[in-house]
């Protein structure tokens, strides 16, 4: 049984007439009796009665109708439902990102990718660099917004340099142009919680100064510790994308060679990602170039 046959049927069976049904569908007449009879002949029974030139279901044409019905109108929606996610106008995209890129960097990607496709869901899983590599190991992240260098040495891992980010001190008080790493000690710091990869730089880049940084109020996401630090709690390390949307607070460069980080977006590399996320690759990478010319971004 071919599909074009349940077609033909089911276009016999709405004119109830050859002539017109090959018409439709856009056939010699001679073909489309030659296809019925050929689905009569599988089926083993007779689908329409031509008596007197009157075309009729029979009773097994009758059984056959819905479920014709039913798989054309199928195999309609199944191409359509494919066009739509070949043409981006339906589908999703999954992207982990560290919180302070998704505060940062993300809002403004994601608004010129959603401009673009606004039928796409965007599905966002903010987490530590080791927590999203491991979710792109297991088929749950299609993208990643990660912080180099990995803990992980994973080769199936696709791990492309973005940009390389200025770290600054965020604070209420009034500070120096520039602070050294060596002035953090003794300074009350609001740190971020355990696993947060801004929390092992900043406390491995105090304990290469040979010190131990104070913690004033620890365990914090982004927001919970920029909102501590306008409390007046104390200081912390952020991205400069992040402080340059508060401008509450006071953001305070590090001396030469300063505090950096390195950005990459990250997939598998034995699997491509779905077309949908490759567009969302390519408005982030047209975004980094575009801001990269701006002096008040400055990465």
């Amino acid at each position: 049984m071919q599909l074009q046959q349940l077609v033909y049927f089911l276009a016999v069976a709405e004119t109830r007439h050859f002539t017109r049904a090959a018409e439709r569908v856009h056939v010699a007449q001679p073909s489309l009796s030659q296809q019925i009879k050929a689905l009569e002949h599988e089926l083993g029974a007779e689908l329409f009665s031509r008596a007197r030139g009157n075309i009729a279901l029979t009773d097994a044409g009758q059984a056959l109708l819905p479920i014709a019905t039913r798989i054309v109108a199928d195999t309609e929606t199944a191409t359509l439902e494919v066009q739509e996610l070949v043409q981006l106008r339906r589908g999703r995209v999954r992207l982990g990102a560290t919180p302070s890129l998704c505060t940062g960097l993300l809002p403004d990607v994601l608004a010129a990718y959603h401009r673009q496709y606004p039928g796409i869901q965007l599905i966002i899983e903010e987490g530590g660099s080791r927590d999203l590599v491991r979710q792109l190991a297991t088929g749950s992240l299609d993208l990643a917004l990660i912080v180099l260098p990995l803990h992980s040495n994973d080769p199936a891992l696709d791990a492309t340099p973005l940009l390389h980010e200025d770290l600054v001190a965020v604070t209420t008080a009034d500070t120096p142009a520039q602070l050294r790493i060596e002035d953090l000690r003794d300074r009350p710091l609001v740190m971020f919680r355990r696993g947060y990869d801004l929390r092992e730089l900043t406390v491995t880049a105090c304990r290469a100064a040979g010190f131990e940084p104070t913690l004033a109020v620890e365990g914090g996401e982004m927001d919970a510790v920029l909102g501590f630090v306008e409390a007046g709690l104390g200081l912390a390390v952020v991205p400069r994308m992040v402080a340059r949307r508060r401008p509450a607070l006071r953001a305070t460069p590090f001396a030469p060679p300063g505090l950096t980080r390195t950005i990459a977006l990250a997939h598998r590399k034995d699997a491509e990602p779905p077309r949908a996320a490759r567009e969302l690759r390519r408005v982030l990478l047209e975004h980094v170039q575009r801001a990269s010319a701006l002096p008040e971004w400055n990465p």
